[in-house]
């Protein structure tokens, strides 16, 4: 018998990770010929891209309808469970799973990263949510490690866009800088990160990606005038608002990439792209310390130098050789769905 499945997360926000995981749930879970509903900030665009149903997000009568009337509800992926840039966030995507257990509804935690928790209350409503749900996975050790620290059954998976077969680099020559709008991320880093790339790289094409027009357009399109204000001759392009297959063949053609957001530097490791991280989350720090990358932390009073040089010295196989031991475990999942 088909499951009725509602996935919650943060979709329709036109956010390139997001959305990543969201098609690969939604492929995985059509395999298995699932009735699928998707809570989407933009539910009318969700339906179209991927042929399923939506309601708005915040919609509570809508989504408590398409919840009791499911099987199973899936939260995530991404970083869902987190108070630091909203309490209000977490408080919405609580209420979603709290809304599916009250309705003895199945609860999937899906590839979450959990944290960082600062409130107390943020804590102990994620403390008391988890363990009533059938199955929690998390991305990362530092979010199993909380997890288990307070005795929840928490089990580790890749992120589940390393499944995707992605085009394998066929570099030509350009590099690509990925950006996104961070409390850290003032005028003097982004100037002397505009150095550093015009010093390295100034006589390549320089392509900048914004992976969420609303949060990194405007930061990207102020990276590019500093980059011409440097180097007025520099060839450069903003890449943005195109299809997420698109940005992903662009991408596989860069022979660097130089990114902040966690799905850009996974894209490019996993299409064989030489990669620089900037490193502005834990997520991200840990997946360059995984895949061997060099790191550059948001601060100008770090000599920028060490972390490019290295990435001269990057090779294209070794980066390959770690994505592809990265492997999502459906077997947890599917024994849920089943």
């Amino acid at each position: 018998m088909n499951k009725k499945v509602v996935i919650s997360g943060y979709y329709g926000y036109d956010n390139f990770g997001d959305e990543a995981i969201l098609a690969v749930l939604i492929d995985h879970l059509r395999q298995m010929q699932n009735d699928i509903t998707v809570l989407s900030n933009n539910p009318i665009k969700t339906s179209r891209s991927y042929g399923v149903k939506s309601v708005k997000n915040f919609d509570l009568i809508s989504l408590m309808v398409s919840i009791f009337r499911s099987d199973i509800l899936i939260s995530g992926g991404g970083s869902l469970l987190q108070d630091v840039s909203s309490l209000r966030s977490l408080l919405y995507y609580s209420f979603v799973i709290w809304f599916a257990l009250k309705c003895k509804k199945k609860v999937i935690i899906f590839a979450h990263g959990i944290g960082p928790l600062q409130s107390d209350l943020a804590k102990k409503i994620v403390f008391n949510l988890l363990p009533r749900c059938s199955l929690v996975t998390v991305r990362d050790l530092k979010s199993q490690k909380m997890l288990l620290d307070k005795g929840i059954p928490a089990k580790l998976v890749s992120d589940p866009v390393f499944t995707v077969d992605l085009p394998q680099n066929k570099c030509e020559g350009a590099i690509g800088v990925q950006l996104r709008a961070y409390r850290a991320v003032d005028d003097a880093f982004l100037f002397t990160l505009a150095q550093q790339v015009v010093k390295f790289f100034g006589d390549r094409k320089i392509e900048i990606y914004v992976f969420q027009p609303s949060i990194d357009l405007n930061i990207c399109k102020k990276f590019e005038k500093m980059i011409k204000t440097i180097h007025p001759q520099a060839f450069t392009e903003v890449v943005h608002s195109i299809p997420n297959s698109d940005m992903i063949m662009m991408i596989s053609k860069l022979e660097y990439m130089i990114a902040m957001r966690f799905h850009a530097v996974l894209v490019a490791i996993k299409t064989g792209v030489k990669t620089l991280a900037i490193n502005y989350d834990a997520k991200v720090e840990q997946l360059a310390y995984d895949a061997m990358l060099p790191l550059l932390t948001i601060s100008i009073e770090e000599n920028f130098e060490p972390p490019f040089e290295r990435l001269l010295t990057l090779k294209s196989e070794d980066i390959l050789e770690y994505a592809n031991t990265q492997v999502f475990e459906w077997k947890y999942f599917d024994k849920i769905l089943k």
